[in-house]
């Protein structure tokens, strides 16, 4: 059970810096903020194109919030079925970023929309990490 409480503490801890940047330093390359996005700053030539894409780093960052928090609370109460179910359903959800989100920044990447360029392959695998950690978490919590 300990190895599976690892995971989804790591995971949160990554995560809240993702909120912390997002909600208070969203222009920086810290995390996965929106530097990285040279739209970004094409849209703060737009005032009412950047109120809707700050609107919509709040809304990711709150998101993401609220998915943190409920982690916590299973991470503190949950037994170890409910971590194994957890960390399952953690690896589905995070896989959904090849979907949809991987595909696009990939894109955005090759436009030379992004800086540094192939940052796209490096989230690619740091989502990948996520999800092998997530993995080896509950093989290892079957094994010990």
């Amino acid at each position: 059970m300990i190895w599976l409480k690892i995971a989804i503490g790591i995971f949160m801890v990554m995560e809240i810096g993702n909120i912390v940047i997002l909600y208070f330093m969203p222009d920086s390359k810290l995390a996965n903020a929106m530097g990285y996005f040279k739209a970004w700053e094409k849209s703060k030539r737009d005032s009412d194109v950047h109120d809707m894409a700050k609107y919509l780093v709040n809304w990711v960052a709150g998101t993401k919030l609220i998915f943190i928090m409920l982690l916590g609370i299973l991470l503190f109460t949950a037994d170890q079925k409910a971590l194994v179910i957890t960390a399952a359903a953690m690896i589905v959800s995070i896989s959904s970023f090849y979907w949809r989100l991987y595909p696009a920044i990939r894109k955005m990447d090759q436009r030379g929309e992004i800086d540094p360029k192939n940052y796209s392959t490096t989230l690619g695998w740091m989502i990948a990490g996520m999800i092998l950690l997530f993995g080896l978490a509950i093989l290892i919590s079957f094994v010990l």
